[in-house]
C-alpha cells in the first residue's frame, strides 16, 4: 500500500505536515477544507496543498512527516520549491544559530 507526505498553506500562511495511508490526498485535502482534518487546520481554513511526496510504506511516510515538522520555515519553503540545495544551506544556517544560542548560556 502507498502512502504520502503533504505539506499544506493554511489561510493565516503557516504550514502543517500530514501523513495519509492512502497515498490519496486530493482526497485528504477535502477532508481538511470540509473541517475533518487535524485540529489545527480547523481553525486556519481554507488550506491548500503546495507539497506531496508518495513512500513504498506508511512507516516511511510517517517517519518523514515528523522529520519534516520540526523543520525551520526555510527549510519547509526550499523542498516546496523543490530547492534541495536551499533545504541544505537552511539546515547549516538552523545548526549555526544553535551553536551561536549554546555560546551566549
Amino acid at each position: 500500500m502507498a502512502a504520502a507526505v503533504y505539506m499544506l498553506r493554511c489561510a493565516d500562511g503557516s504550514y502543517y505536515v500530514g501523513c495519509t495511508r492512502d497515498g490519496n490526498t486530493d482526497h485528504r485535502l477535502a477532508q481538511h477544507n470540509a473541517g475533518f482534518g487535524g485540529a489545527y487546520t480547523r481553525q486556519r481554513r481554507p488550506v491548500e496543498l503546495v507539497w506531496a511526496e508518495a513512500f513504498a510504506s506508511y512507516d516511511d511516510a510517517f517517519a518523514a512527516e515528523r522529520r519534516i515538522k520540526r523543520w525551520s520555515r526555510a527549510k519547509k519553503d526550499a523542498l516546496i520549491r523543490g530547492d534541495f540545495e536551499g533545504v541544505g544551506r537552511a539546515a547549516k544556517k538552523d545548526w549555526d544559530a544553535y551553536r551561536e544560542r549554546r555560546r551566549g548560556d
